[in-house]
C-alpha cells in the first residue's frame, strides 16, 4: 500500500512539473499571435478528440446532478480558471500572478476542511505551506523585486486560484462514482462549450494557426497531449489517492519548474536567491506531505 502512495505522490511531482513548463510554451504562443481563448481552446480541443479513443462508450452521468457537478468542473478547472489567469497576465506583474496562484493550496485547504469533514489536516500541513509560500515570493519577487498593486489583475488572479480549489474538491467528490477518462472527458468537453462565447469578442484566427511555424504546432502538440490530456488524468488520480489537501501542496513546485524552464528555453538567469527559495519550497512540499 505505502508504494502505492509513492507512486502517486510521484504522478503528483511528475504532473506539476510538466504543468511548469505550460507558461513557457504559452508564452511562446502569444508571442507568435494567438490569443490566451484560441489557445485553450485549440489545447482542450485536441485534448478532448484524444481522450475519445479512450473513453467513448458513456456519454452522460447516472443523473443531471452528477452531470452538472461535471459542467461545474468543466468551468472551473478548464475555461474559468484559464480565462480569469491569462486575463490577469495582460493586466499586471507575472510576478503578481505567479505568487497569488500559489494561494491556491491554501485555498484548497478551506474548501476541503468545509465540504469533506472527515479530510484530516495536521499541522505538518499548515507548516509546510509557509515554509513554501516563503519558497515562492523569493523565486517570485527575485525577478521582479517589487510587488505592484493592480486590484483589477490580482483579484482576476485570486479567482483563479478559488477556481481551481473548487475544480480539485468537485473531481475529488467524482472520482468515488466515475473512472478517471469519462471525468477528464466530461471536463474537457464543458470547458470547450463555456469557452465558446468569448469568440464573440475575441473571434479566432484558424487561418494564422494553419500558417504557423513548425515551433508554434509543436508547442500546441505539447499543451494539448501532455499538459492537457495526459496531466489532467494523472491529476484527478493523485486527487483520488493522495487527497485534496496534501496533492494541492505540490502546486508550490509551479515557479520552480518554470524557473528552470525559462532558463532553459528563453535564457532567464537562475539567481542565488531563487535556487534558496526552491529549496525552501521543496523543504516545504517534503513536510506537507508527512503524515
Amino acid at each position: 500500500m505505502q508504494e502505492n502512495k509513492g507512486l502517486y505522490h510521484f504522478l503528483a511531482v511528475l504532473t506539476v512539473a510538466i504543468w511548469g513548463a505550460t507558461f513557457v510554451s504559452t508564452k511562446i504562443l502569444i508571442n507568435n499571435g494567438l490569443s490566451p481563448n484560441e489557445i485553450f481552446f485549440y489545447r482542450f480541443l485536441i485534448a478532448y478528440a484524444g481522450i475519445w479513443i479512450i473513453s467513448h462508450k458513456r456519454l452522460f452521468a447516472d443523473n443531471w446532478k452528477d452531470e452538472l457537478l461535471l459542467a461545474c468542473a468543466g468551468v472551473f478547472g478548464g475555461s474559468l480558471y484559464f480565462l480569469t489567469e491569462n486575463t490577469a497576465l495582460g493586466i499586471t506583474q507575472a510576478s503578481n500572478v505567479s505568487f497569488l496562484l500559489c494561494g491556491t493550496p491554501i485555498l484548497t485547504t478551506v474548501l476541503s476542511k468545509i465540504f469533506f469533514r472527515n479530510e484530516k489536516i495536521s499541522r505538518l500541513v499548515y507548516v509546510g505551506s509557509a515554509v513554501a509560500l516563503v519558497g515562492v515570493a523569493m523565486v517570485v519577487f527575485d525577478g521582479a523585486k517589487t510587488l505592484s498593486i493592480s486590484p483589477k489583475g490580482d483579484l482576476l488572479t485570486l479567482a483563479a486560484a478559488l477556481s481551481w480549489g473548487f475544480y480539485s474538491v468537485i473531481i475529488r467528490k467524482m472520482e468515488k462514482r466515475y473512472d478517471t477518462p469519462l471525468i477528464t472527458r466530461k471536463v474537457f468537453f464543458y470547458g470547450l462549450v463555456t469557452i465558446l462565447p468569448t469568440f464573440i469578442f475575441n473571434p479566432p484566427e484558424p487561418l494564422l494557426l494553419l500558417n504557423s511555424r513548425a515551433t508554434v504546432w509543436l508547442n500546441l502538440i505539447f499543451l494539448s497531449i501532455m499538459a492537457s490530456l495526459v496531466c489532467f488524468m494523472t491529476w484527478n488520480v493523485v486527487l483520488k489517492h493522495i487527497g485534496v489537501v496534501k496533492s494541492s501542496n505540490y502546486l508550490y513546485l509551479n515557479p520552480v519548474i518554470t524557473c528552470v524552464a525559462s532558463a532553459i528555453v528563453l535564457g532567464e538567469k537562475i539567481t542565488p536567491v531563487a535556487v534558496t527559495g526552491a529549496l525552501c519550497i521543496m523543504a516545504g512540499v517534503w513536510l506537507a506531505g508527512r503524515k
